[in-house]
């Protein structure tokens, strides 16, 4: 793990949209809809009061959890995936989509299932331990946190496993391990307040 680099910056980002408007093929990849079904079977048929996505991009995922929440909250750190996340889910009045920097925005609600899907490896050390507070402080007693990490090896500031480990150590004492699924190229992490 990289201690001194940065966490990626809006500018990072908004630069990978200008050149594509869906930088990982979340619509066409076979890999994405077959990780984006994990996660959805990881929820367990469970139904959720208030969700909130980190990392929402274009909203294909977000489409999906959709009818398994009363409420989602999707959040991204540019605009640009935004408007295309909103048409995505334009007849799902239950949904919103904010531009928010995690964790330096943070929402003030309460949440009783948190996704953080391929954002964590996109944050310095420093900015992990912070998004750890900060899910402990606005997650409900019931509540679920979902890590999806791509195992590759890329330049961002940890690797998928470093990033999750390192979440997972500073919430151990709240959260635990309910479900684990690893391959060679992402893991999920499924975990449940204590």
């Amino acid at each position: 793990m990289n201690a001194l680099r940065l966490s990626r910056d809006r500018a990072h980002f908004q630069r990978l949209y200008d050149a594509d408007p869906d930088p990982w093929h979340f619509r066409t990849s076979d890999y994405e809809q077959a990780k984006y079904c994990k996660t959805i079977d990881a929820l367990e048929g469970r139904r959720f009061r208030s969700a909130f996505e980190v990392g929402c991009s274009i909203g294909v995922l977000s489409r999906m959890l959709a009818s398994h929440c009363d409420a989602l909250l999707a959040v991204d750190i540019v605009e640009q995936p935004l408007r295309a996340a909103r048409l995505a889910c334009a007849d799902q009045p239950w949904v919103q989509f904010k531009r928010m920097q995690v964790p330096a925005e943070w929402p003030d609600d309460v949440f009783d299932l948190i996704i953080l899907s391929e954002v964590l490896y996109f944050l310095c050390p420093a900015d992990i331990v912070a998004l750890a507070g900060l899910v402990s402080s606005n997650l409900d007693s019931n509540g679920v946190v979902v890590l999806v990490n791509w195992r590759g090896v890329s330049s961002d500031p940890c690797t998928g496993d470093e990033a999750a480990n390192l979440f997972m150590e500073q919430a151990q004492s709240w959260l635990e391990v309910r479900k684990q699924d690893q391959n060679d190229h992402y893991r999920l992490d499924v975990l449940y307040r204590r």
